[in-house]
């Protein structure tokens, strides 16, 4: 694969990111760089924050009753908390949940969505969005005859492939995917793993994962969490190969959580 020239370029920088929900905080000074065109993987025990992490990103955690977030998040130095309308940072930042959740109408309807929120009406260009898309994630061969039937007819591997490829619809440069393979039987994981390897050749890529296979498998990146702290972060094979901290080591070998 050619490398792209900014590969290591952060898209996101993190600066001292502190988050509570109402009195408990639930993350403690994060700092962190987002590489480009890497996938990065959140590990660590339920509750340890990585989740709510992954949601400071594109600002989920708004919706929250409650929140409260202090510290310095950027999108290729924008900060978006303060400088970014939200609408078009969730644009940029895609997102697919851990339960695939088509919209209960057409698979074609279900891409065309966003783009039509942008403002796309022109059949032709949505024609076309909607092939490519999905295309890009691996599922027309397997719809292209059926875009007018409901989407909540599909299995539920094809279901999160729809739900990835409805987020690569409006052109997003990171998808964050929030355990996006937990519900998933070990055929379709695997095909959204392959998947995930293809995509990071265009996008830059967050996963949540409570298996540790998988982020070994298909991350560049690891960063560990743990009661709110990120204990540590660096490239996926020295995380897992020579963890410099003791509780990364117990941590993947089993020992807690």
């Amino acid at each position: 694969m050619e490398e792209n020239s900014k590969t290591n370029e952060p898209v996101f920088t993190v600066k001292n990111l502190n988050l509570w929900y109402g009195d408990h905080q639930a993350l403690k000074d994060i700092n962190l760089n987002i590489e480009e065109h890497k996938i990065t993987a959140l590990i660590g025990p339920s509750g340890c924050g990585k989740s709510t992490f992954m949601r400071c990103l594109n600002r989920m955690n708004d919706l929250i009753e409650g929140c409260r977030i202090e510290g310095d998040v950027r999108l290729r130095d924008i900060d978006i908390y303060h400088e970014m309308d939200v609408n078009v940072l969730r644009k940029r930042v895609g997102m697919v949940f851990q339960k695939a959740n088509p919209f209960p109408m057409s698979i074609y309807d279900n891409i065309a969505y966003g783009p039509r929120i942008h403002g796309i009406k022109d059949k032709k260009t949505l024609d076309e969005i909607v092939e490519r898309s999905l295309t890009g994630a691996a599922i027309w061969d397997e719809v292209k005859d059926r875009l007018r039937k409901n989407a909540l007819g599909l299995s539920g591997g094809q279901q999160q492939r729809l739900c990835i490829a409805r987020a690569l619809a409006v052109e997003p440069e990171v998808l964050l995917m929030d355990e996006s393979t937990s519900a998933l039987d070990p055929i379709s994981t695997g095909r959204i793993e392959d998947l995930c390897i293809e995509l990071k050749k265009k996008y830059t890529i967050v996963i949540v994962t409570h298996n540790m296979q998988q982020a070994v498998r298909i991350s560049d990146n690891t960063a560990f969490f743990l009661l709110g702290d990120l204990v540590e972060y660096g490239k996926t094979d020295d995380i897992f190969s020579n963890p410099k901290n003791k509780k990364t080591e117990n941590y993947i070998t089993g020992r807690f959580g």
